[in-house]
């Protein structure tokens, strides 16, 4: 411990030393009262150190966040809690969360997405047809200059935007092909270069 930290810490327990005495001389004629106001406060400190110390833990299980490794060409990605799995990419430096689908065979921006990334679906030619959940929907295709996750970056990628209705952009195969290795094992996708 360096004199700073020393000279810091011996200031706050002397602090705290002249809180808890001041408030024991006050309150001396209550003694069971003061006794048990102070276990709840010294619980409530207690939980909120363990707290702070699992806070890594709990944001794992409640917010799962993906993970890039671009020196390695290797991206984790958490399943969700609806079963799915989530990839937050930069497509023409704008962020668009989609829906990691191996049973799609490309990728499939929703027209909301499109237009947030600098396309203008209103003069795209929907002359493709996919079938969906929905039915079957008019697709247009054309090409954005960059698709990055951290730093593994693509240009020049050929996507469809959907005439219809999608909640989440799709990442179909046309993509997960660019990859190596595919795998999901514990609740993660990984997919290395």
């Amino acid at each position: 411990m360096d004199p700073n930290s020393f000279g810091s810490l011996t200031y706050l327990v002397l602090l705290g030393g002249a809180l808890i005495a001041s408030y024991v001389f006050h309150n001396r004629q209550n003694m069971g009262q003061m006794l048990r106001n102070m276990i709840q406060w010294a619980l409530i400190f207690v939980g909120v150190i363990a707290a702070v110390g699992l806070w890594q833990d709990i944001r794992g299980d409640i917010l799962p966040q993906q993970s890039v490794f671009a020196e390695a060409g290797r991206i984790e990605v958490p399943q969700a809690r609806d079963g799915h799995y989530y990839l937050t990419a930069r497509v023409n430096g704008q962020q668009v969360l989609f829906v990691v689908d191996t049973g799609a065979t490309d990728i499939v921006m929703s027209r909301q997405d499109a237009e947030r990334v600098g396309i203008d679906p209103d003069g795209l030619v929907y002359s493709g047809r996919a079938g969906t959940a929905n039915g079957i929907v008019g697709t247009a295709q054309t090409t954005v200059g960059e698709l990055s996750v951290g730093g593994i970056t693509d240009r020049n990628i050929t996507v469809w935007v959907n005439e219809g209705e999608m909640n989440t952009s799709l990442l179909g195969m046309a993509y997960l092909r660019r990859f190596e290795r595919i795998e999901i094992a514990d609740n993660m996708l990984v997919l290395e270069r």
